[in-house]
């Protein structure tokens, strides 16, 4: 007979943790009897608040992926509980089929770190999980049995069928028609549908470099070797524009008609205005041009990561109509119902990547897409990381810089000394009296370092987190 477990106590000795969107660890660490002991924890946690027997299931294109969700559907099972296994797609399709069947969801994924790792996430048949459901996930004490053999996952496509219709829907004519769309489609969890979803809306769509391995593409650090590629692309192919996400599909890449990737905050604050949001809740890292533009009636700041975006839309909600949210890394979050062409389209509260590309077509429908950037207050971002930095020396430093911010700011090498303002929400933000931004934080997902600033150059952006990042090698 196999051996009994109890879920808390395997989690505990797994090193798994949650990071700012979900639990990511390597590979090795998540065994399937840890992957077991988060899924029994997850939805005993869920049984005390939701009636449901059937819990939905997908993966990304992670080498590691399918067999993780073996190990979720084999424990599912121990608790009686049916199992809907919607294959490889992006996570927002996953999470708006569960949230219409009104049941919870576990996405395979570790999004854009690199394939040694991987990740779980979880929805409630409402959304994603909160902060206070991650805490209850990790101390559950479940029982379940140590698993010995995975049986295979048959595909339902009925999510992907949906997630696609869920924007086809909006039109009544092919009203990309003349769009020429290049789609990076790398091993995006959503490569199989994007070209479907622009070919019906009229687009000439080029589908470019698929790949066999998994690529973790991070739409917060791009690659100058994939900065180049889009420009390239688009002169090659004479482009309005180029899309693609990170590995599960909830964050988006997206470049103007000369193929410059657009900041992700850029784009939602773009796509937030196409929308008609009236209220928006946003990270603290992003870009201050989202107030000073005045788009908007109110805008409120979070720590980074979607569960604190979220956390925020049913207070906003009760004072506003349209209510919205992006992160830094692009991912769009409709906290409300709104009205698109004479059309409800229902409330998807986790990132998004095709909402904010089709509002910000939609928005350059009779200009470029360069031109609705420049009309814009003229403030630009860079972000930058320190891979394989461990947490506890971004902590160290972290916590230094906030008892002596000065010392902080010319050990990094910047220009300015003075300080403005200091915000700690997440992380350690300096406001400089020259209105130029430097913020520290470690990665929530990953050992990493993570460095933004904001100036009203891009140059000065880029020199700040370069530099800046240069000199903490040496602290």
């Amino acid at each position: 007979m196999n051996k009994k477990l109890i879920s808390a106590d395997v989690l505990a000795q797994s090193g798994v943790t949650f990071g700012t969107s979900g639990a990511r660890g390597l590979v090795t660490q998540l065994t399937s009897n840890v992957c077991a002991a988060f899924s029994v924890a997850f939805i005993k946690r869920m049984q005390q608040s939701f009636s449901f027997n059937t819990v939905a299931l997908a993966i990304d294109n992670r080498p590691s992926s399918y067999s993780m969700a073996q190990a979720c559907a084999s424990a599912l099972k121990q608790l009686n509980i049916n199992i809907v296994y919607y294959g490889v797609i992006p996570t927002p399709a996953l999470a708006y089929r569960a949230m219409q069947d009104n049941i919870p969801a576990i996405m395979v994924t570790g999004s854009h770190i690199p394939f040694d790792r991987n990740g779980l996430k979880f929805y409630r048949p409402d959304g994603e999980i909160s902060k206070t459901d991650e805490q209850a996930i990790i101390t559950e004490q479940v029982e379940f049995f140590e698993l010995t053999d995975l049986s295979e996952l048959i595909v339902n496509n009925r999510a992907t069928e949906e997630y696609i219709k869920r924007y086809t829907s909006l039109f009544t004519s092919p009203w990309l028609t003349g769009k020429r769309i290049g789609i990076y489609e790398h091993s995006s969890a959503g490569r199989d549908l994007y070209y479907r979803i622009f070919e019906a809306l009229g687009a000439n769509v080029f589908r470019l470099e698929r790949s066999d391995k998994f690529v973790p593409i991070d739409t917060e650090a791009v690659s100058e070797k994939d900065t180049i590629k889009a420009i390239n692309w688009s002169k090659q192919y004479n482009l309005d524009i180029v899309f693609s996400t990170d590995g599960d599909g909830d964050r988006p890449l997206v470049s103007d008609e000369n193929g410059n990737w657009l900041r992700g905050d850029i784009l939602g604050l773009l796509s937030a205005d196409a929308l008609n949001i009236e209220a928006l809740s946003v990270p603290v890292s992003c870009n201050t041009a989202i107030e000073v533009s005045e788009k908007f009636k109110h805008v409120e700041r979070t720590k980074i990561g979607s569960p604190y975006v979220i956390a925020e839309f049913s207070q906003l909600a009760k004072k506003f109509t349209t209510v919205g949210g992006f992160e830094a890394n692009g991912g769009f979050l409709l906290g409300s119902d709104v009205q698109l062409n004479g059309k409800l389209l229902k409330s998807l509260p986790t990132r998004d990547a095709v909402l904010p590309v089709i509002m910000l077509l939609i928005a350059a429908e009779n200009k470029k897409i360069s031109a609705l950037v420049n009309s814009l207050p003229q403030r630009f971002t860079y972000s930058d990381r320190i891979q394989n930095f461990p947490t506890e020396k971004s902590q160290e430093i972290i916590k230094k810089g906030c008892k002596d911010p000065i010392k902080l700011i010319l050990q990094l090498g910047l220009e300015s000394a003075e300080i403005k303002s200091i915000d700690e929400t997440d992380g350690l933000r300096i406001t400089l009296i020259d209105n130029n931004i430097i913020h520290l934080r470690p990665s929530g997902n990953a050992p990493e370092l993570r460095c933004y600033a904001e100036a009203d150059t891009y140059l000065t952006a880029n020199k700040q987190v370069l530099q800046a990042l240069k000199n903490i090698q040496k602290i």
